[in-house]
C-alpha cells in the first residue's frame, strides 16, 4: 500500500470543499420544491436565487442570464441543437440560402466535438480549426472560414488537457462581425482564471460545478440577452421554460457556495498554482532527460502540466504512479476509456507514439509543495525504468520542415 496519497487529476473532478459540504448538508432540511409557493418553496426558491447571483458574480455577468443545468455536456448540447433549429428546413435540412455554417475547433471537449461531427452527419457544413504547437487557434484559418453564412462558433476557453488558454475576446468579435453566435466551454477556466463575459463579448459560456470544488450533476449555462435558446429538456415552466425539471437544489446550493468560493480565491488560487506548477515543471526538467512540455507556455491554466516522455507508455506511467500514490490522468477523463491517442496532443503536433507516452498533472487546493517534491523524487526512476525496458526511442522526434 502506498505511504501516502496524492491526488492530482482536479482538472478530470475536484473534492468537495468543506464549506460546500456544510452547506450542502443543511440545505437537506430545506426539503420544499423551488417551484411551490407555499413557505417551504419559495425557501427552496430563495436559495436557488442566491446560486444564481453568486453565479453571475464570478462569470461578471446579470444572475438572469444564467441558466441551471445537469454539467457541461447538457449546456453545450442545449447551444448546438439550439443553433440546429435555426439552421434548418422544415425537414431538419440545412435551411436553403441560410446562415448554416458552424465553426469550433479539433482540440475541443468530447461533447462538443461530437455535437459538431453530428451537425455534419446531416448535412450541414462544418469546419474544425487547426491549431499551432501550442494549442492556440490559427487565427488566419478562422478568419479564412468565417463568411455571411457562418451561424455559429464555438472555442473552448481553457483546454482540458494541455491547459492552453484561447483569445475568446478577439474570437468573439470576429464571430460578430460576420452575424455568428460565439459560444465557449468555460468549463476548465471558470474559477481558475478570470472570466468576465461582458468583455469577453460572449453569447453563451458554459460552467460545472464539479470543476470548482462543487458537486458532480449540476452546472449551468450562461445565455447573453437576445441570444436565442430552445430547451433540450421539455416539460414544465422552470428556467423560464429553458429547462424543464424540478430544481435540484442542493446540487444549486453546492453550486453557488462553490461559486462563492472561487471568487474569493480567485488570486490567491492564481498565485499558489503557479507557484506549485512551476515547481513541478521544474523538478520534472533538471531531472528527467528528453521530455517535452505540452501547451502553451505563457496562455496556460495556471494548475495544468502535461508533459510527453518518450520511450514511455502513458497508462503504465499513470499506474506505476498510482501504485506510488500518485493520482494522476493521461488526458482528458471523458476519454479515459479510450486506446486513441489524445485528439487534442495530435492536433498540436505530437505523433502518436509521444502522445502514448504523455502525463497530465492537474494541480489543485490540497496539493503541497512537499506532494510536489515526492511526484520529483517518484517520477525519474519510474521513467528511466520503463525506458530500459522499451524498444521505443527515448529522444524527443524532431518535426520535419
Amino acid at each position: 500500500m502506498p505511504v501516502r496519497k496524492i491526488y492530482m487529476d482536479y482538472n478530470a473532478t475536484t473534492p468537495l470543499k468543506d464549506e460546500v459540504r456544510a452547506a450542502m448538508i443543511k440545505d437537506f432540511d430545506v426539503y420544499g420544491n423551488a417551484s411551490s409557493m407555499h413557505t417551504a418553496g419559495r425557501l427552496a426558491h430563495a436559495r436557488v436565487e442566491e446560486a444564481r447571483q453568486a453565479l453571475g458574480a464570478l462569470i461578471g455577468g446579470p444572475p438572469q442570464g444564467i441558466i441551471f443545468t445537469s454539467g457541461g455536456s447538457e449546456s453545450n448540447n442545449t447551444v448546438f441543437q439550439t443553433m440546429r433549429r435555426l439552421a434548418s428546413g422544415p425537414d431538419g435540412s440545412p435551411l436553403p440560402g441560410g446562415k448554416t455554417e458552424f465553426i469550433t475547433t479539433a482540440v475541443e471537449h468530447p461533447c462538443v466535438l461530437n455535437s459538431a461531427k453530428y451537425l455534419a452527419s446531416l448535412g450541414f457544413k462544418v469546419t474544425f480549426l487547426p491549431v499551432d504547437e501550442y494549442g492556440k487557434v490559427k487565427m488566419d484559418a478562422f478568419k479564412a472560414a468565417l463568411s455571411e453564412k457562418t451561424l455559429f462558433v464555438s472555442v473552448m476557453m481553457a483546454n482540458n488537457e494541455i491547459g492552453t488558454i484561447q483569445d475568446i475576446g478577439e474570437i468573439a468579435a470576429l464571430a460578430h462581425e460576420k452575424g455568428a453566435w460565439l459560444h465557449t466551454d468555460a468549463v476548465q477556466a471558470v474559477g481558475k482564471i478570470p472570466v468576465n463575459v461582458e468583455d469577453l463579448g460572449v453569447d453563451y459560456l458554459t460552467m460545472s460545478a464539479h470543476k470548482i470544488y462543487g458537486p458532480k450533476g449540476i452546472g449551468a449555462l450562461y445565455v447573453r440577452q437576445g441570444a436565442p435558446l430552445f430547451p433540450l429538456i421539455h416539460g414544465g415552466h422552470q428556467e423560464d421554460g429553458f429547462r424543464a425539471g424540478t430544481y435540484n437544489n442542493i446540487g444549486i446550493l453546492g453550486l453557488g457556495t462553490a461559486a462563492v468560493l472561487a471568487k474569493a480565491g480567485l488570486d490567491s488560487y492564481g498565485i499558489e498554482m503557479r507557484r506549485l506548477r512551476s515547481r513541478l515543471r521544474d523538478g520534472f526538467m533538471e531531472n528527467i532527460p528528453n521530455i517535452k512540455v505540452n501547451g502553451h507556455e505563457r496562455d496556460v491554466l495556471p494548475n495544468t502540466l502535461n508533459v510527453s516522455f518518450p520511450g514511455a507508455e502513458g497508462e503504465s506511467i499513470l499506474l506505476t504512479l498510482d501504485l506510488a500514490g500518485v493520482e494522476v490522468s493521461t488526458g482528458s477523463a471523458c476519454a479515459s476509456g479510450s486506446l486513441e491517442p489524445s485528439h487534442v496532443l495530435l492536433a498540436i503536433g505530437v505523433g502518436p507514439e509521444l502522445a502514448h507516452g504523455s502525463i497530465r498533472f492537474s494541480l489543485g487546493w490540497g496539493v503541497t509543495e512537499e506532494d510536489i517534491d515526492y511526484v520529483i523524487e517518484t517520477l525519474p526512476p519510474i521513467i528511466a525504468r520503463f525506458r530500459a525496458m522499451s524498444t521505443v526511442s527515448s529522444e524527443i522526434p524532431v518535426k520535419a520542415s
